[in-house]
Parts: structure tokens; sequence; C-alpha cells
């Protein structure tokens, strides 16, 4: 099918219309899409919930602002991986097109939602870390869990109105103007607007853990010159260094998961697409699902104090395993099924 004049057919905003975005014509396609969205999906689900399970298990961890950061984060990965694979498998690979258009904004909102939620997460915990390397003695006093909670809810609230425009009237449909490439009833000038408000996200997050790595290079440095004192120097400098490394895994995750789907969705702005960089745009949209199933291992379990809670759980179930088997009930289970045979 030619681009399926989407110009043309789009504009008549006619729920028919969206057969024309559903590019995966081969079952191969389909089941790889399925399979990425599924793996992705389950394990990012899994991943997330144990992340929020450690947190909130643990005094210690559920006051600290920056584990308050983290825990939005959990949660905005697991409604992106829940409401993004159920609407993407739907639409793509069983070609579910018996919605009304308000239903599909509603889709498409709440994953956008999610989403930016997600980016923004990672906004407040790359500035968190951001204040406690270049303020650390005013730190507990600028980062306090009451501020915390309202930056939470700035962003929950922005995010969601900036997601929910086209559902409230910025649709093409509604203002009869021209219709996104890779979206139905997605107003171009509303794309354009959300791209420019997630590169500033990916622009904030890159500049704060940029600062952070330079700051921590130059402590390792500073240590590397001075060998005198050991003790928690050497402590500090091994820790900035792990940091280093985290920021830098964060930083390479961030730009290649997200590249692509960003820089397909600027050329669909200026240029019209062919049916094949759809088909690519598609299965690069599940490299942002793959960003949040990756999140929680590179936040969360390289956490000195998350780490070790997952340890503690982990034990705390093999004494249980143990403990069953050890009873009296399972010995004389065992000891009765041996008479048998």
């Amino acid at each position: 099918m030619d681009v399926c004049m989407i110009h043309e057919n789009a504009s008549k905003c006619s729920v028919n219309t969206m057969e024309c975005f559903m590019v995966l014509s081969t079952q191969a396609q389909k089941i790889s899409i399925a399979t990425l969205c599924g793996l992705f999906g389950t394990l990012c689900i899994f991943e997330n919930s144990v992340v929020l399970y450690l947190i909130f298990s643990s005094p210690g961890t559920r006051r600290k602002p920056s584990y308050l950061f983290i825990s939005s984060l959990a949660l905005a990965d697991i409604l992106a991986s829940i409401i993004f694979v159920c609407s993407f498998v739907n639409f793509h690979v069983f070609n579910g097109s018996d919605f009304s258009k308000e239903t599909f904004l509603l889709q498409l909102g709440g994953v956008n939602t999610s989403f930016s939620a997600s980016l923004s997460s990672l906004l407040l915990t790359a500035l968190d870390r951001y204040i406690s390397i270049s303020r650390p003695s005013e730190y507990k006093l600028l980062m306090t869990r009451r501020r915390a909670w309202i930056a939470l809810g700035v962003l929950w609230v922005t995010c969601a109105t900036i997601a929910s425009l086209p559902l409230l009237g910025w649709n093409c449909c509604t203002l009869n103007s021209t219709c996104s490439e890779l979206f139905p009833f997605v107003d171009d000038n509303y794309l354009s607007s959300w791209i420019c408000f997630i590169m500033i996200l990916l622009s904030c997050i890159i500049y704060a853990y940029t600062h952070v790595l330079w700051r921590a290079h130059q402590h390792v440095a500073y240590m590397e010159k001075h060998q005198v004192q050991l003790g928690k120097q050497n402590t500090r400098m091994r820790m900035d260094v792990m940091l280093a490394k985290t920021l830098a895994m964060v930083l390479t995750v961030l730009v290649l998961c997200w590249s692509p789907v960003l820089v397909l969705m600027i050329y669909s702005i200026f240029a019209r697409l062919s049916n094949h960089l759809r088909k690519v745009f598609a299965f690069c949209s599940t490299l942002c699902l793959l960003n949040s199933m990756v999140n929680p291992i590179i936040y969360a379990l390289r956490s000195k104090e998350l780490y070790s809670s997952l340890r503690r759980v982990f034990s705390w179930f093999r004494r249980q395993l143990k403990a069953s088997e050890d009873s009296p009930e399972a010995e004389s289970t065992h000891k009765s099924s041996i008479i048998e045979t």
C-alpha cells in the first residue's frame, strides 16, 4: 500500500483511515513486534515492581528524596509498559481499529504521559545528583521530602496535561490542519511541540549528568594526585568511579534508545515517509520500552542500599524454602514415600 495517501485520507479523520497506519504487512513482522513487546513489557513490569517493593518495604529508603524519584521512575515505566504494549500490539499486530477517535487519543495520551513522566523522573534524579555533588553541604536543606513530593506532583500534572492536549482539541480533526504521518489524528504542530518538550528533557538530563561526570572525574584526579590519606577518601574515590560508570551507562542507554524514534519523528515533520521508514519507526518504538526495562537495572540495582535489600529478600526466600523442606511434615512425607517405594 503506497503511503496510503495519508495527508489526503487522514484529513478526513475517518476511523477507517487508521488502516493506513497499520504498516506491518507480513506475519513475521507482527510476530517479531509481539515478541519484543511481550518480552520487554513483562521484564519491565517485573523489574520495576521489585524496585517499588524494595523501596517502600524499607523505612530507610522510602524517606529519602532520591528514592522517591526512583520510585516515580519505576511507576512511570510500569504504566508505560502496560499501556504501550496493550495499545501497540492491539493496533499493529491484531489490526484493532474498532474504537473511536477519542479512545485512540486517550490511549496515545496514556502512552505519552507515562513515557514523558519516565523521562521527567530521570531528570529529577539527575538534578538530585547534580545538587548532591555540586552543593553537598546544603543538599539536605535544599532537597527535602516535601519539595520532592511537590516536584513529583508538578511533574505528573505537567506530563498528563501536555499528553491530553490532542484529546482536548489540539488534533488535526478539530483544527482541520495537517495530520502526522506517524500517528492518526495527531496534528503536526502538536507533534513538533511534544518533540521539543522531550528534547528539552533529554538536554537537561545530559547536561546534569555531564556536570556530575566532570565533578567525579575532577575528584578522582585529585585523589590520584594526593594519595597520602587513605580510609574514607579512598572509599569516596571508589564511589565516584562507580558513579561515573553508572552515569556513563545511563547516558549511553538513553541516547541509543530515544535517538532513532526522535530522528524519525523530526524527519516526518519535514518530509514524506515511505512505508519502509514507517515500519522502521514501529520497531524503533520498542526501544523506548527497552529503556524502561533497563532503567531499574541501572538506577536501582546499582544502588548499594537497594542491592542489599534485594539480597536480604533472596536470603529470606531461601530460608523459608529450606524451612519448608526440613519441616516434620515434609520429612514424614518423604519417609512414607520411601516406604511405599
